[in-house]
C-alpha cells in the first residue's frame, strides 16, 4: 500500500508549473449535481429575480421611468394623448400617464408572496424542464402559475389607487376635453383598471425574464456555488 501511494504521487513531481497541476485537478471527478441541487438552484435563481427586479417596480417611477415596462395609453386612447399634446396640454397628458404607472407600482407590492408560494412548489420535473428550456422558461413557469392569482390581487389595488389619487376625476377631465374637441365623433370610455392590471402583470414578467436571461448567459451573474454548478448543466 505504501508503494502504491508513492507511485500515485510521483507524476505530480514531473509537472512543470502550477497551471499543469491545476489541469490535473480540473480533470478529477467532481461532485455530481443532484436532483435536489437542481431544484434548489432554480428556486434560488427565481428568488433572485423576484428580489432584484420585481422590487424595483414597487418604487416610485419603477414603471413610469422604466422604458421596458412603462404603461402607455391603450391603443384606442393614443389619439387622446397625441391630440392633447398637439394643442398644448402635454402636462395633462403626462399626469394621466403618471397615474396609470403609479397604480401599477402600488399593485406590485402584492406580488412577492404569490411568487414565493409558486417557487416553493417547484418539482424536479418542473426544474428539469426549466433548466433545459428557453431563456425565459422559468419566467413562463411563474406566469403560468401566478398570473390568475396576481390579477385577482392587482385589480382591486389598482382600482383603489386610482380612487386614492383622484384618477377618476383626472381621467374624466382628460377624456371629456378630448371628447369635446371639434371633429371628435367617436367618444372614448375604456376600462382603464383592467387595462393597467394586465399591463402591470406584463411588466412584472418582463423584469423577471431579464434577470433569468442574465443568469443563464452571464456566468458572472451566478453569484453562488449552487447557481454555478446547476446552470453549468445548460451551458
Amino acid at each position: 500500500m505504501r508503494a502504491f501511494k508513492i507511485l500515485l504521487f510521483i507524476p505530480l513531481f514531473f509537472l512543470n508549473s502550477c497551471s499543469e497541476l491545476q489541469q490535473v485537478v480540473n480533470q478529477l471527478p467532481q461532485n455530481p449535481v443532484t436532483d435536489a441541487d437542481i431544484i434548489s438552484g432554480l428556486k434560488q435563481a427565481l428568488n433572485i429575480g423576484i428580489e432584484k427586479q420585481v422590487s424595483k417596480l414597487t418604487m416610485e417611477d419603477g414603471f413610469y421611468k422604466n422604458e421596458l415596462v412603462k404603461i402607455l395609453l391603450p391603443q384606442e386612447l393614443q389619439k387622446v394623448d397625441k391630440t392633447l399634446r398637439d394643442i398644448g396640454l402635454s402636462s395633462l397628458a403626462d399626469e394621466g400617464l403618471k397615474i396609470l404607472n403609479r397604480a401599477a407600482e402600488d399593485a406590485v407590492n402584492e406580488a412577492t408572496p404569490i411568487f414565493v408560494d409558486a417557487v416553493k412548489n417547484i418539482t424536479f420535473e418542473d426544474a428539469k424542464n426549466i433548466l433545459l428550456g428557453a431563456d425565459n422558461a422559468a419566467t413562463n413557469y411563474l406566469e403560468n402559475n401566478t398570473s390568475e392569482a396576481l390579477y385577482t390581487k392587482f385589480h382591486p389595488v389598482i382600482k383603489s389607487s386610482f380612487q386614492k389619487v383622484g384618477a377618476d376625476k383626472i381621467w374624466k377631465n382628460l377624456i371629456n376635453k378630448y371628447n369635446s374637441l371639434p371633429l371628435v365623433f367617436n367618444k372614448v370610455n375604456p376600462d382603464l383598471t383592467d387595462y393597467v392590471t394586465n399591463e402591470a402583470l406584463g411588466g412584472v414578467y418582463t423584469m423577471i425574464a431579464i434577470q433569468e436571461k442574465e443568469i443563464r448567459t452571464d456566468v458572472a451573474s451566478r453569484t453562488s456555488t449552487l447557481l454555478q454548478r446547476v446552470f453549468a448543466l445548460q451551458d
